[in-house]
């Protein structure tokens, strides 16, 4: 079923990517959790701003995408904090690491919204999967794994719904700039994620939210094999979508992801939105493809993870 995406997107200094669930509907009546598709969220500038971000899903005019030239500085950051270090490209794109993951399951006062000891287990399959290249022969294995490292849950209908985001984040994160704290809510996104050149500002809030929903055998047709959260810790990692910039050179500053005009529908196959060399990256998982579509990352998106993190998070 075709969805239609949100086109414009949080005009904030703080900058992170997520997916949205807000989507224009068919006329026939919906099962629950259906209908919903990806679509581009920040992260708000303020910690105080998160709940309004993820409420109301409307495209605000103080909404925007990352201009390239913030695409350009975050670049340049990058390169001088890696040269301080004495740290070559190369060298930064060799790395193994085992990644601490926290999942927060934040259910309400009655108890909705739980997560199984098995959907963590599997989600953290998942993970390892995705980023170890095992979906696919032309995946690239990134080198990062995931260890479940803690699971805490709260009755809170409030934080249930991401609402006071800033606050419970802030109250219940784990670990440092190295450990993927994933917060599980009900809410109208698929998720949202804060990239990592923002940790050192906002510290407290560093992280993903995932709908609980997405999980592997959650409720959302189509989006529940997981790959929400290997799509939200893409960005956790410093990976853009792959659409970002549309059909320019730039892109997603990662060269053998071939230039997009705008996220895909499902699983479009031979999808050409773009002039330039290559079709659609469809199978990529930075792209807004169907879970079942999804089946690797590149080896440049491996090598761009590798300098964010460590440049921003070893």
């Amino acid at each position: 079923m075709a969805r239609l995406r949100s086109v414009s997107i949080a005009a904030l200094s703080t900058v992170a990517l997520g997916l949205s669930l807000t989507a224009a509907m068919p006329a026939q009546a919906m099962p629950a959790n259906e209908g919903k598709s990806r679509a581009a969220c920040l992260e708000p500038a303020s910690a105080g701003a998160g709940a309004r971000s993820a409420s109301g899903g409307s495209r605000q005019a103080d909404h925007r995408d990352i201009s390239l030239r913030e695409q350009r500085a975050i670049e340049r950051r990058t390169a001088r904090i890696l040269a301080r270090r004495g740290v070559s490209t190369a060298e930064s794109t060799q790395l193994a690491v085992s990644v601490p993951v926290y999942y927060h399951v934040m259910m309400d006062k009655a108890g909705n919204g739980n997560a199984t000891a098995q959907q963590l287990n599997d989600q953290t399959t998942v993970l390892n999967t995705t980023f170890g290249g095992g979906e696919s022969t032309n995946a690239a294995n990134t080198g990062f794994t995931f260890t479940k490292a803690g699971v805490d849950r709260y009755y809170n209908s409030t934080w249930h719904r991401d609402g006071a985001s800033a606050r419970y984040r802030s109250k219940t994160r784990l670990g440092g700039a190295n450990a993927l704290n994933i917060w599980l809510v009900d809410f109208e996104y698929l998720g949202i994620a804060t990239f990592p050149w923002d940790y050192a500002a906002h510290p407290k809030v560093d992280g993903i939210r995932v709908n609980v929903n997405s999980l592997p055998g959650g409720s959302i047709v189509n989006y529940n094999l997981g790959d929400t959260a290997t799509h939200e810790a893409g960005h956790w990692f410093g990976l853009y979508h792959t659409f970002q910039g549309g059909c320019t050179t730039t892109n997603d500053s990662v060269a053998d992801t071939p230039a997009q005009a705008s996220g895909s529908e499902g699983c479009p196959v031979g999808r050409d939105s773009c002039s330039l060399q290559g079709l659609d990256p469809i199978h990529n998982y930075m792209d807004y493809s169907y879970d079942s579509c999804y089946n690797q990352f590149t080896i440049g998106q491996s090598s761009r993870a590798d300098s964010m993190w460590t440049a921003y998070r070893a």
